[in-house]
């Protein structure tokens, strides 16, 4: 594991982060998965989507680094219910508007925000390397970015090819986007009850 290793070499730190990023979103990051589909579920243009992963990647790096370097913190009790309703958010909003607002990228940064703090609290319990922090975070902030690639490249190649067909929305973005908003309301009340207990 890796709070077992112990001052590995530059390379070995970069090599090690950086698949530690990718897999706390693929496979184990089921909530950051369902967030990333739900911003890939509105829209049929790859620009905009880009644009989004962007903000979204951009916010999370800035609380990611913030956290760990001492300057901002919140509990998971917090972090983690906010992260759920954000998924929940994203879905209804997929479900009530028919194509992408302006807003939605600023919406994602705020996300990002939390989603960062969120990936904060993973590292810290993981362990960071005194000697080579800032290659761990840089590399382990490159794995979780890949790993959206990923699921993002994931969806287009199951329904990416439908997108500009006029039944995509009925058949594909309302149910898909109907489950991911019930899951993320199902994680926030959880993780509420379990932050008020």
């Amino acid at each position: 594991t890796v709070a077992s290793v112990r001052e590995p070499g530059r390379w070995l730190v970069a090599r090690q982060y950086l698949e530690l990023g990718f897999e706390h979103i693929v496979p184990q990051g089921t909530d950051h998965i369902l967030f990333v589909l739900g911003l890939f579920l509105l829209g049929n243009r790859l620009k905009p989507l880009l644009l989004q992963v962007t903000a979204f990647t951009v916010a999370h790096s800035i609380t990611l680094g913030l956290s760990l370097y001492g300057v901002f913190r919140l509990s998971p009790l917090i972090v983690e219910p906010l992260i759920a309703l954000s998924i929940a958010f994203v879905a209804v909003e997929n479900i009530c508007t028919p194509e992408l607002k302006p807003w939605r990228p600023f919406v994602v940064f705020g996300f990002g925000l939390m989603h960062g703090l969120g990936f904060a609290g993973v590292l810290t319990s993981l362990g960071l390397p005194r000697k080579d922090f800032a290659t761990a975070l840089v590399t382990f902030n490159a794995g979780v970015e890949l790993g959206q690639l990923a699921v993002i490249s994931l969806a287009f190649l199951a329904v990416g090819w439908w997108r500009r067909r006029p039944w995509y929305r009925k058949t594909i973005v309302i149910p898909a986007s109907g489950v991911i908003a019930l899951v993320g309301l199902f994680w926030t009340v959880q993780r509420v009850a379990l932050a008020l207990r």
